[in-house]
């Protein structure tokens, strides 16, 4: 048998390389994707077969990911429970888009992933998987091995002489890429415990930020940020960028208790600070070119879009239906947002658009002749006739 397995040279899927050979006498393809991790992926290629699998692919799918997955996600202002912005989620089917690719190219009968049958990634990968493929074999390891938790992956691993980037000491698990960095596990199980300052790599604490504030540009057009500065830049360079610029100030920690699609409660610590600069931003955009009426019905819809690509339907019709509904709202979302970001906090201080619908004559407080003060009578006379003959 050969088996396609997503590989980030982490804990478990290192240990997988050597259990998918050992169960399943099987040729395991590693297949890792970079999606802006920083990690140094040559590296990765080396352990890979050392462990054990008999070829590496290595796929640079940053550009894609960030056009083609963040930003639409980020035009439809999507959330998770009010606070998450779903780095882990948005990257799940990318991922497993190019695995099913590897599979076909290779004749692979399987794949496989290193999610546990605990959390929200395995469902994320298979129906993905499924969507894409319909008659694929997929192996989860979590699901069949005797392994009953990380301590006894790192006792095999030792055993194996497989190197791992985790230890006793430091146990909970991570999962970064361009968009975020996100914690579980280990010291994160007790939700009163406050995470370790030392466990934070993409922000510095607030309180250490700069003590004056700074100030950005961000340019939109048609719902997607293009420029920082009046800097064109290319959708994976601009993240980047504002992720350095973010993070220098302390923006974008979350420190959650989530609702896993499996029905479990579960805490999360992500650090998103070029997200949570685009997140407010693009809110900012669209309250100068969306019409109220048009906004508030794609408001009520992002609770439903933000579950689809939290439990792992990005290629379902209802997310695709969601979508084309989503980007044509955001066709003239055009404009300029100017943020401060101090310690933590990410604000809105300016905004324009050459298309705007707001309208200083009509919205002033002085004397005006665009606006007869007389009609709001009427107006509300006639909203309130259901709600006065209600209690007569």
């Amino acid at each position: 048998m050969k088996i396609v397995l997503a590989y980030s040279g982490g804990l478990d899927t290192s240990v997988a390389i050597a259990w998918l050979r050992e169960r399943y006498n099987a040729e395991v393809i590693a297949y890792c994707a970079d999606l802006g991790q920083g990690e140094e992926l040559d590296a990765i290629r080396e352990k890979a077969l050392r462990t054990g699998a008999s070829k590496v692919y290595l796929e640079d799918l940053r550009e894609e990911f960030v056009r083609d997955y963040i930003f639409p996600m980020l035009r439809a202002n999507a959330v998770y429970e009010g606070v998450y912005l779903m780095g882990t989620s948005i990257a799940r089917p990318l991922i497993a888009k190019r695995q099913i690719e590897i599979a076909r190219q290779e004749g692979a009968e399987a794949v496989s992933h290193g999610a546990t049958g605990k959390g929200n990634d395995q469902v994320r990968f298979e129906l993905t998987y499924y969507a894409l493929n319909p008659s694929i074999k997929v192996i989860a390891p979590w699901r069949e091995w005797s392994f009953d938790s990380r301590e006894s992956l790192i006792d095999y691993a030792a055993s194996k002489g497989i190197d791992i980037p985790v230890t006793k000491e430091k146990p909970y698990s991570t999962d970064r890429n361009i968009f975020h960095i996100s914690y579980e596990g280990g010291v994160l199980e007790d939700p009163w415990q406050e995470p370790p300052e030392d466990m934070y790599t993409m922000s510095v604490p607030p309180e250490k930020a700069p003590d004056r504030p700074t100030y950005i540009e961000i340019d939109y057009e048609h719902g997607n940020p293009v420029a920082v500065d009046g800097e064109r830049l290319g959708p994976f360079e601009l993240l980047s960028r504002l992720n350095e610029i973010a993070g220098a100030n302390g923006i974008g920690r979350v420190d959650m208790v989530e609702n896993r699609y499996v029905g479990m409660k579960s805490r999360g610590v992500y650090e998103t600070p070029g997200g949570t600069v685009l997140h407010t931003a693009h809110r900012a955009v669209e309250s100068i070119t969306l019409d109220r009426e048009v906004m508030h019905l794609r408001d009520s819809l992002i609770p439903r879009y933000s579950e689809c690509i939290y439990y792992g339907y990005w290629f379902s019709p209802e997310r695709e239906a969601l979508q084309g509904l989503i980007d044509e709202t955001q066709r003239n979302v055009t404009g300029t947002v100017r943020l401060k970001l101090y310690k933590g906090n990410c604000i809105v201080v300016g905004r324009r658009s050459p298309v705007s619908l707001y309208r200083p004559e009509l919205a002033t407080f002085e004397a005006d002749q665009v606006y007869n003060q007389a009609d709001a009578e009427g107006f509300i006379r006639l909203n309130a006739l259901r709600l006065r003959y209600r209690n007569r």
